[in-house]
This record gives structure tokens, sequence and C-alpha cells, in this order.
């Protein structure tokens, strides 16, 4: 009777434990996230791999869901930057200009020639028409008041030919330069001024009226 017992306990005792480790199986594996439930794992919950970085799974039950632990890290894809954008420059734009010069200081009475001081004023004239893209040139040329009208005439269209001439041998582009010659018509002088007969004085008086008036309009580009 006591054998009988002691074997009916004996049995009691391993069905137990196997109830129990089995409930503690069933319990830690809820414990674990769904993804790694089939995942072998120790007590630590260290996942078991081999050399290639592969997880160990139980054969029961569906594979795994994939999981950031297990197999090769996945490589980052290389990812070239944004081209930055093209800054255009803006394009110079080109700026009007005008440029006056009238002076009677070119000619002396009953001439011409330029005068030094003459040479001096148009080379003056002519740098400050430096960057000037391109541009339309306006000369006219006067005489005072001693002499005929034909005579004055002449004179006003040789002195305005000279100034011509001159602005071409600076660089000058020769279809730039419009002439043209007044004679003794709009004088500087006004009524009254430098009046008798030609005298020194008289001539000195009328310089102003032996001038060339020079008008520039042109494009110059601003850098």
């Amino acid at each position: 009777m006591n054998t009988s017992l002691t074997k009916k306990q004996l049995g009691l005792a391993v069905a137990c434990a196997l109830t129990l480790g089995l409930a503690s199986g069933a319990t830690r594996a809820e414990l674990l996230p769904a993804q790694e439930r089939e995942i072998w794992n120790d007590a630590s919950k260290q996942v078991w791999m081999n050399g290639y970085g592969e997880c160990w799974h139980s054969a029961f039950g569906p594979p795994p869901s994939p999981n950031v632990v297990c197999g090769p890290q996945p490589i980052a894809q290389y990812v070239a930057p944004a081209a930055k954008p093209v800054v255009v420059a803006a394009a110079p734009q080109p700026v009007y200009e005008k440029v006056t010069l009238d002076t009677n200081v070119l000619f002396d009475f009953d001439k011409s020639a330029l005068r030094p001081a003459g040479r001096d004023t148009l080379d003056d004239f002519v740098g400050r028409m430096k960057g000037i893209g391109s541009g339309t040139i306006t000369a006219i040329g006067y005489a005072d008041r001693f002499g005929t009208d034909s005579y004055n005439q002449t004179l006003s269209e040789e002195r305005v030919a000279t100034v011509k001439d001159y602005l071409i041998s600076k660089g000058i582009a020769s279809t730039w330069v419009q002439s043209s010659g007044k004679g003794e018509l709009q004088p500087t002088t006004k009524a009254g001024e430098c009046e008798g007969a030609k005298s020194a004085s008289t001539i000195a008086c009328l310089q102003p009226d032996r001038h060339v008036f020079i008008e520039m309009s042109g494009s110059r580009i601003k850098q």
C-alpha cells in the first residue's frame, strides 16, 4: 500500500513539474515581442546567431518576421547632395551718356589750324569718351563777323574739318562724326559788345565767336 501511494505521488509530482514548465515557457514566450517568439534565445533574451549574423529560430510555426537584430545590417544607400543652384550674374547694362564741349581756345583769328591749347582741350574730350561702346558726335564750327559771309562760312567749315580729323587721329571712328559750319551765324558775343573796326582789341574781344561746339552721345557699359 505504501509502494502504491509512493508511485502515485511521484506521478503527480512529474505531472506538476511538466505543467509548470510548459506554463513558464508559455509565459516567457508571451512576454517576447511577436516577431521574436520563434527566435531562439537564452534566459537573458540574448538572441542565438550563427557566424553570418543570422538568427536561429524554431522549426515550428511560421517563419519569424524580419528583425532588426537578425541578419546583416542593411547598407545605407548613398544619396548624392543636391546640386547648388547656379547664380548667374546680371549682365552689365549700358548707360547713356552725353559729353558736350563748347570751346573758343581752338583757333586764332582767321586761322583753321589748332592752337596747342586747342589740342590739349580735344585730348581731354577724347579721354572722357573712353569706354563708350557706340555713339555719335556732332561738331559745328563758327567764325567771327570780320569777313564776307561766304568767306566766314568756308572758314567755319575748315575749322570743324580740322577738329574732325584730329578726333579721328585719336581713335574716334570717322562714322561717328558729323560736322558742319555755320559761318558767323549765332555769335557767342552779345549785340553791342566788341564794336568798332578791325583792331587787336576788337579781334581779342571776338575770340568767343571763333569757337567749335562738340556734342557726343553714346552708351557706356558699367562694370
